[in-house]
């Protein structure tokens, strides 16, 4: 860690908890380019804390996602996650917030979905996650609107449409994946807040299931069963069979939901959006491929993730009966 980054944190920690409060460790957890996590215990008057610190890097932009849909930054995030915790969300505690940070709570457990649903610590936990789920996304889509930074109001298929063409590559399938889902759009019934990227690797799980939800910064408004759809995508399955983050059926998902929720979900509703969510990712696959290629971010992970492409691919044929 820098000096200037050690004084930054420092200051962050008294402002919010007082001039006496101390850091005592501090580590950088991966992940990130615009935006660092830090996990930091720190002595104060009234005993010790285990926090997490979301910075922003000095004249890092506010919209920094691979995603059209991206939000406004760490202030809004902080806003998202407040209103969430009133809505029944399991969200790590907001300690303070900032322009261009979050201070939370500390919340133990696990993030990495292979061990999620591999070890046999959480063996216990599997049975459960997928209900649990539909619980809190049901919790989610109870927020109000007006929690969500101003946006403006855009068709989720014209988008992604535009950022497959922006790459100047052909991809038929993607191509025909568009088409196929104009052609069969389902008529949303409801408008809520969605999470936008709800799914297994951004929960905080532990021997009891799920703890906290994370990564607020691509919610949206738009229609709840996105984030439903989302959740079922092939890829947060991380090679198991459960379609529902490798864990859980969609019977479990749903009727989790519609019991907490109190409203019906449309089952081809759910299949058009997961199909949509593979077709997004596949696309989000080209663009991540397409830094290291271009030199932008030259990576070894993201010329990896270049063979993504054809298994999004070969899902969307299968989900569109196409093959």
């Amino acid at each position: 860690m820098s000096a200037r980054t050690g004084d930054r944190i420092a200051g962050i920690v008294r402002d919010a908890l007082g001039a006496r409060a101390a850091v005592l460790s501090s580590a950088r957890l991966p992940g990130g380019a615009s935006r660092e996590t830090w996990s930091l215990d720190v002595d104060t008057p009234g005993g010790r804390r285990a926090l997490i610190l979301r910075l922003d890097s000095p004249g890092a932009p506010l919209n920094t996602g691979a995603s059209p849909e991206t939000g406004g930054g760490l202030a809004a995030e902080a806003v998202l996650m407040r209103a969430a915790a009133d809505a029944g969300v399991p969200v790590p505690e907001i300690v303070a917030s900032g322009g261009s940070y979050i201070l939370m709570a500390r919340v133990d457990g696990e993030t990495i979905p292979r061990k999620i649903l591999r070890d046999d610590a959480y063996r216990h936990a599997r049975p459960l996650l997928a209900a649990q789920c539909g619980r809190a996304l049901a919790a989610v889509h109870r927020m109000p609107l007006g929690a969500l930074p101003a946006q403006k109001e855009a068709d989720a298929l014209a988008q992604w449409r535009e950022v497959l063409d922006l790459t100047g590559q052909p991809h038929p399938v993607f191509e025909l994946a568009l088409r196929r889902l104009a052609a069969t759009r389902p008529e949303g019934a409801r408008r809520t807040v969605v999470h936008g990227d709800f799914r297994n690797g951004n929960l905080i799980v532990g021997p009891e299931g799920v703890r906290a939800v994370l990564d607020w910064e691509l919610a949206h408004a738009g229609d709840p069963v996105e984030d439903l759809g989302w959740l079922c995508v092939k890829a947060w399955r991380f090679g198991e069979k459960a379609p529902v983050g490798g864990f859980g059926t969609y019977d479990e998902l749903v009727g989790a939901y519609e019991q907490a929720s109190g409203h019906a979900v449309d089952r081809e509703a759910l299949r058009w959006w997961e199909a949509f969510g593979v077709l997004k990712w596949g696309v989000i696959c080209v663009m991540q491929t397409m830094r290291h290629l271009a030199g932008g971010a030259r990576s070894v992970e993201l010329a990896a993730i270049g063979r993504r492409v054809c298994e999004t691919e070969w899902d969307l044929l299968e989900l569109l009966g196409a093959r």
